[in-house]
């Protein structure tokens, strides 16, 4: 028998996360809930299985550090052999963004470095979903020739990535954020998610790779002011998952909806 698919789900505790975990498990997904507080996450997965969903466990994960991310990929090539959806949940909070936030947004990347392997060489359907928000559209951006090179993609490989960060870092340390035409939100990471989404989606042709805004869900994140519950929020994260073979890659999803980035 087809062993069942394998999903990792950063930030699985709580709100869209824990949401997405139970509509995964509830598709009949292996899924390995992760949080950077293990109390929490070891909570979080009773309330799962206490109502009815078994197959869910936790392993911590702490994006922002690397022995952390090892172990975690470790853990999954043991006792899964494999790794078939991952899901980059993880988000930061707050409106104007500090260095140390900005540099910790970037942690998805090292997340996608240790854990690719797995869905590359083993996985028939690797899936990976970055979830992302509105404040990533480029719309947001007011700097029009990075607007224009991040629309066309054609010059843009991880070193200009790396690149883009460093200089949104200076901007930001000399005060030169308006001036030079970004956002003064968490939007800025957000682009930047976007980006390498796109990218990876043209370095692994075989892999299906999104990014998805789940709409102004409900929760911690949002203060609670969102317009939508959390049940209605993981649907498209959900849905981008379980995409079949044939579906694109590489595009944004705004909720349910394929939409211009």
């Amino acid at each position: 028998m087809e062993k069942k698919r394998c999903a990792v789900v950063t930030g699985g505790n709580k709100g869209i996360g824990f949401e997405i975990c139970r509509q995964l498990a509830s598709n009949g997904i292996e899924v390995i809930l992760t949080a950077r507080n293990e109390s929490r996450g070891i909570e979080a997965v009773k309330k799962l299985h206490d109502s009815g969903l078994p197959n869910i466990l936790f392993h911590q994960l702490d994006i922002n550090d690397p022995q952390s991310i090892a172990s975690l990929a470790k853990f999954i090539e043991t006792n899964f052999k494999k790794l078939d959806i991952l899901i980059n949940n993880a988000a930061l909070i707050g409106i104007i963004m500090h260095e140390k936030e900005f540099k910790a947004g970037a942690g998805f990347v090292q997340v996608l470095d240790e854990n690719v392997h797995l869905l590359a060489e083993l996985s028939n359907s690797p899936r990976i979903v970055n979830v992302t928000s509105t404040y990533g559209e480029l719309s947001y951006l007011h700097n029009e020739k990075l607007k224009e090179e991040l629309r066309d993609m054609k010059n843009v490989t991880e070193e200009r990535i790396e690149e883009i960060i460093q200089w949104f870092l200076r901007d930001f340390k000399a005060s030169k954020l308006q001036e030079n035409g970004w956002p003064l939100t968490v939007s800025a990471y957000k682009a930047v998610l976007n980006a390498y989404t796109r990218l990876l989606a043209k370095k692994f042709p075989n892999f299906i790779i999104n990014c998805v805004h789940p709409g102004y869900v409900e929760t911690d994140m949002t203060i609670q002011t969102g317009f939508i519950k959390v049940e209605e929020g993981a649907r498209a994260p959900v849905m981008a998952a379980l995409l079949p073979d044939d579906d694109p890659s590489g595009v944004y999803f705004q909720q349910m909806e394929i939409t211009p980035f």
